[in-house]
């Protein structure tokens, strides 16, 4: 069988999956469970050909190698290419990037709150941490142990299912029903020297028990980590231009002058090799592969039962999991700045002491000095800056625990079937900061000496400084590394920012299903249905790591933000479908969906589809639909968020002209962000039309194309922001922005000049391009920009639109011979068009080809069996794209015009990549002995000038040829 199957008409099932007698004329119904599929509530009807959908079987799923549903989903070409799915490959240890340890699966790239997400056809609690702002299901979370099969519908479904299944549901059903006893043990690894393990253990029970059938599941996972520096293509930077400025262990020295040119230095001390950077200065360079953490490590438990017990005509069903997973994500050092959070902290000119005197007179001469002062007031005579960032990486340790709790009564009455259930289901995180993060007073103090022995900064009344409790300290000298007494003052300053989330969804549903009339020698089905269902989610940090206007937006410590959120809404639907068969070749699905929700107001889904069969060999299908995405709970709810924001001048030359120098670049600034209570839903007009063909029993082809038209994208537009304070003087602000208000921040001194008719930046009618001119005449900045200041305030917003098409291509054919069977089988996504407008600009970007989305992403599987041997094949391919060569400095494009790795315009590709997954296995009368080969031939990653780590870590990976060996016994 093809890994991902689609479940297409063979022509032993053309003659019976259509027609409206496959359950109504069994002359045995109590034998036949009428089950539903994915994308329909029409119990015995079989619709699945009427869409293109994939089924991932157990059998599949055993022989895929993977030990998660992440690894899992990450083999599905509908989950490939773009940004939507991500894996603990993203996680970082910043509060508000991609939550340590958990995982997203995005259908179409349309990001992975556009895709539904369920278990056994119910939803599913999100992720109490946001990725950005989208929130997600973490399938992380889901046991792999319990799946029976998953159903993969890559079109738009909330004519069925109501909110988020823009892109399609992907549904992941459980096991029941199960008889016997398993036990599974795993172990997987790379072949290099370096420890990138993962263990798997899990258990199946199924029995009769109280009445009833029960199974019984326990899964326990654990990996470790994986570092840039396990291997030696991500070890050293692609580029020795990619570096930073700050670098840790040693700082660099702001040396001949602070205001104009910042000529900067590395300090005598500096643990690596200068770097010469395109203004001619020696410094100390800093390189993120030097601390990325490629795969954060991992340790999942879970646990869970299904129950079904029968009374009577009724059926009661429960299913209940609860899982456990433990992450530890790491980041690059945090950059150290003023307490202003401006660049450039001040030290005494003392700190040079540990030099001897020949360099410390070297340094001193022609350095820039001059007094400051410090946040107790006191005045030091002598000083100057420096440039570093600290020398432990960011590193948080991150807990999610989630249970699900489903209880439904099912029966028939008078011929029609119906189910009820409740629904509970809850996410709870919570994050801990382990090491990295610093208090930035407390360190501004401890590089002053005025921090006291109790952790507490010292006060300075009448020329002195002292303590309430404890002693005053000495001095921490940024300069002085491996110095243990040094240390222990650093680590004075250290705190421990903490953050909460809980995510809960309640539900109540009912649901009936049934013959509703003949028509002609037809009979027409119907399910109708209602929904009731409410939703909360906090996201609460400590109060150190939050931005609060009272303090001028200052977070207590360096490098680390928050994202405090709290919402929750309320929403009922009813839905009705109708299965209208016209003749025995042609039938139409027929939906509609109604939703109505407490904050942002109702909608109305349709849906229709169709399904033609001209010959027993051949099924044309198709459907029309709209889908829609509520805004998410925290992009309603999110009171402010600290992170950074892109604008892009290439969009926009105005605002390219003003704050890029005309060209265009693109600038990511730190901003905060407001949620907004009046987004309007995100909407998706989809269709989809196809064939599949079964010219033989063995053979199958089908050929399906899809398009989604989504409007009303909800974001931050930076660009659009920028844009509008060009007339817009009410978003233009000398310094921070005012609470309450919205805007962009500049420095302050811009308002000491003014345009040709006086007026500053903030005055309604300025000319901003003569403030220009007249900042760049006064301040000599280095670069010719209106120079933005920090923390400006950008409110989401419904920012544009996408258009995106493709081919879905799927081919089966099997070979049955004396000594065994031989299949082939080809799964391939073909992306004609992924258009979409510029933040800030009506223009629209094809992105098709661009960095990081393929236009052409397969597998082509071989797979043999013979009895109870069986061995398989999988190659997995995706199509070269451009580089991200626009997101480049200036000194890397000069860098790679010199290594001659660009073409005529500029411009280069990132190779294709196949790689090979092997997978042998034998069925011995009580237990079965599996291993996969990931990776077979251990191909490197494409080269990836445009990012930081070198390669694109979501449509590639660096582990290279990796091992899982696994091992089931089933009891008698």
């Amino acid at each position: 069988m093809s890994l991902f199957k689609r479940n297409s008409i063979t022509l032993a099932l053309a003659s019976l999956c259509f027609t409206s007698s496959i359950f109504a004329q069994q002359t045995d119904e109590q034998t036949i469970e009428r089950v539903t599929v994915t994308g329909s509530q029409i119990k015995g009807v079989d619709l699945e050909g009427m869409q293109p959908m994939v089924v991932l079987s157990s059998e599949e799923i055993k022989n895929s190698g993977a030990s998660t549903i992440a690894e899992l989903m990450s083999q599905v070409t509908q989950t490939r290419g773009g940004l939507g799915s991500f894996t603990t490959s993203e996680s970082g240890a910043t509060s508000t990037s991609t939550p340590a340890g958990q995982a997203a699966a995005s259908l179409r790239g349309l990001g992975p709150s556009s895709t539904l997400t369920l278990i056994n056809g119910r939803r599913v609690a999100a992720s109490s941490f946001a990725s950005g702002t989208q929130n997600f299901v973490d399938i992380n979370s889901i046991p792999l142990a319990a799946i029976e099969k998953i159903e993969v519908l890559a079109s738009g479904a909330s004519a069925i299912y109501g909110a988020d299944a823009v892109a399609g549901v992907i549904n992941y059903i459980l096991k029941k029903d199960y008889q016997g006893t398993e036990l599974n043990l795993s172990y997987g690894n790379s072949f290099e020297d370096t420890d990138e393990g993962k263990y798997n253990l899990n258990f199946v029970l199924g029995t009769e028990a109280l009445g009833g059938q029960l199974t019984v599941f326990a899964d326990y996972f654990d990996r470790n980590s994986f570092n840039a520096q396990d291997r030696s293509f991500t070890k050293k930077p692609t580029l020795v231009s990619n570096y930073s400025y700050l670098p840790k262990d040693t700082p660099n020295i702001y040396y001949l002058s602070s205001y104009s040119g910042t000529e900067e230095i590395g300090a005598p001390n500096c643990k690596t090799a200068f770097v010469t950077t395109e203004y001619d200065e020696e410094i100390c360079a800093y390189y993120h592969n030097e601390d990325d953490e490629l795969i954060s490590e991992l340790e999942s438990a879970s646990t869970g039962f299904i129950f079904s017990r029968e009374f009577g005509d009724t059926v009661w069903n429960t299913d209940f999991f609860y899982s456990r997973t433990k992450s530890i994500a790491v980041s690059s050092p945090a950059p150290i700045n003023r307490i202003d959070d401006t660049e450039g902290p001040f030290v005494p000119v003392s700190t040079l002491d540990i030099f001897d005197n020949e360099t410390k007179d070297t340094l001193l001469y022609d350095m820039w000095i001059e007094d400051y002062q410090t946040q107790t007031g006191r005045w030091v005579d002598e000083g100057f800056m420096f440039d570093a960032r600290f020398s432990n990486p960011r590193t948080i340790a991150v807990e999610t625990n989630a249970f699900r709790l489903v209880s439904g009564l099912s029966g028939v009455y008078h011929d029609w079937d119906w189910e009820t259930a409740i629904t509970l289901s809850k996410s709870e995180s919570e994050q801990e900061a382990i090491a990295g993060i610093y208090n930035r007073y407390k360190y501004h103090a401890a590089i002053n000496g005025e921090l006291c022995s109790d952790g507490k900064i010292a006060t300075y009344t009448d020329a002195t400084l002292s303590c309430t409790d404890g002693s005053l300290l000495n001095s921490y000298n940024p300069f002085l590394a491996g110095d243990s007494a040094n240390d222990a003052l650093l680590a004075k300053t250290q705190e421990i920012p903490t953050r909460n989330g809980e995510s809960t969804v309640y539900a109540w549903d009912a649901r009936i299903s049934g013959q509703l009339f003949e028509f002609g020698e037809q009979v027409v089905s119907a399910a109708f249905g209602a929904e009731v269902r409410k939703e909360e989610i906090t996201d609460t940090p400590s109060v150190n790591s939050r931005a609060q206007a009272e303090n001028d937006y200052l977070v207590d410590v360096f490098g680390f933000g928050s994202s405090l959120s709290a919402a929750n809404r309320q929403q009922f639907g009813l839905f009705a479908e109708l299965y209208i068969p016209l003749t025995d070749q042609l039938e139409f699905q027929v939906a509609g969906r109604y939703d109505d929700y407490d904050d942002f107001g109702d909608t109305f889904n349709p849906k229709i589809g169709f399904s033609y069969r001209p010959i027993d060999e051949l099924i044309l299908r198709g459907s029309w639909s709209t889908s829609f995405r509520a805004p998410s709970l925290t992009q309603a709810g999110v009171k402010l968020r600290t992170t950074t924001a892109t604008y892009d001048c290439g969009a926009n030359q105005a605002v390219a002209n003003l704050y890029c120098e005309g060209f265009g670049d693109e600038r990511s600034p730190n901003v905060l962000e407001l949620g907004n209570r009046s987004l309007l839903a995100e909407e998706s007009e989809s269709v989809s039309v196809g064939f599949a063909y079964s010219p033989t029993i063995d053979t199958t082809l089908t050929v399906d194309y899809w398009q989604f038209k989504h409007e009303d994208l909800i974001d931050t537009d930076m660009t659009a922001t920028l844009n509008a304070a060009i007339s817009d003087h009410s978003l233009r602000h000398c310094g921070i922005v005012p609470d309450g208000e919205t805007g962009i921040s500049y420095e302050e001194d811009l308002c000491l000049v003014t345009d040709n008719n006086g007026l500053t930046v903030e005055d309604p009618g300025a000319n901003l391009s003569e403030i220009l001119d007249a900042w760049v005449i006064f301040d000599v900045p280095r670069y010719a920009e209106l120079p933005l200041y920090r923390d400006h305030v950008i409110q989401l917003q419904n920012t544009g639109k996408q258009t995106v098409a493709g081919i879905d291509l799927g081919f089966e054919h099997i070979i049955n011979v004396n000594m065994g069977r031989l299949s082939i089988a080809l799964d391939a996504t073909h992306y004609m068009k992924f258009d979409r407008n510029k933040p800030g600009s009506d223009k629209i970007e094809e992105l098709i080809g661009t960095w990081r989305y393929p236009e052409n992403i397969a597998n082509l599987r071989i797979n043999w069996s013979q009895d109870n041997f069986y061995a398989s094949l999988t190659a997995q391919y995706t199509a070269s794209y451009a580089d991200d060569i626009e997101g480049l400095r200036g000194r890397n494009l000069d860098e790679l015009d010199a290594l001659s790795k660009l073409d005529s315009n500029g411009q280069r590709d990132v190779n294709a990549w196949t790689t090979v997954r092997a997978n042998i296995g034998y069925d011995f009368d009580n237990m079965n002995v599996n291993l996969t080969v990931n990776n077979l031939f251990d191909k490197a990653p494409p080269v990836a000038y445009g990012s930081s780590r070198g390669f694109d870590s979501i449509n590639h990976n660096a582990l290279g040829a990796n091992y899982k060996l696994s091992f089931t016994y089933f009891f008698n």
